[in-house]
């Protein structure tokens, strides 16, 4: 199992945090995001990563081989962070997960280790994480079935039909991957489609018959640090456990 974990975005909405440093290397606690997306997933014996830089990359790329030089970590520069959304970062990830078991996540999110082991042990070769909460407007919204196949994935979806929100972690079999670059490939090279959320390429798999299930992590701690007030929000709410 690998590990993409995409860095590139300049968090505007972040500022004045991320006006010198990007944003996965923001502080909660003690410890940088990235820091404990990398513990997480080494708790969870995943020892390969593809990272996906973009905004101040050298500071990413210093950080985790100062403190992960252990790790086989493999480096991906997206020279379009500008211009791009994570879209196009996935995409760019093609030659090291094409066909191989992957783990998805973003890099902005603040999460329990445990959610990951969760994702790791379901039986179903393609799971995200999903919290149910009050919705609005700027979260990635899924409805599913009766056995939890992800039906929808988008923010424009129905709240009122929405499950909850996908955390973005997500687990994707070979197969999976195999069929989600052939799409990405279209979007992006024929469609033109590098400024949107990867989460249209999901839902497009969908009638083609690649579905996630979604898997409930609602109980463990999770937050997605997009804004200035998520920032202070996730320093008051993270547990002590986490700290």
């Amino acid at each position: 199992m690998k590990a993409v974990i995409l860095a590139a975005g300049i968090a505007s909405r972040l500022r004045p945090l991320t006006d010198t440093q990007p944003k996965c290397l923001l502080k909660i606690g003690t410890r940088s995001l990235l820091q404990r997306t990398f513990e997480a997933l080494i708790q969870n014996n995943i020892h390969e990563f593809i990272v996906v830089t973009g905004y101040r990359q050298q500071q990413i790329v210093d950080f985790l081989q100062a403190n992960y030089s252990k790790e086989h970590i493999s480096f991906i520069y997206n020279e379009r962070y500008l211009n791009t959304n994570n879209i196009f970062s996935l995409w760019m990830t093609r030659p090291y997960t094409e066909g191989e078991d992957t783990l998805l996540l973003d890099s902005d999110i603040l999460f329990d280790s445990r959610i990951v082991t969760r994702l790791l042990q379901d039986k179903r070769p393609d799971v995200l994480a999903l919290n149910s909460h009050h919705l609005g407007e700027e979260e990635i919204k899924v409805i599913t079935d009766a056995d939890m196949r992800v039906l929808q994935i988008s923010k424009t979806c129905s709240i009122s039909a929405a499950l909850g929100e996908s955390i973005g972690i997500e687990k994707m079999s070979a197969s999976y991957t195999s069929a989600l670059f052939k799409e990405l490939d279209r979007m992006i090279q024929v469609e033109k489609l590098d400024n949107i959320f990867y989460e249209r390429a999901f839902e497009r798999l969908i009638p083609l018959g690649h579905s996630f299930f979604a898997v409930d992590t609602s109980d463990l701690f999770s937050i997605e640090l997009d804004t200035v007030n998520d920032f202070e929000q996730a320093q008051k709410l993270i547990p002590q456990e986490l700290y």
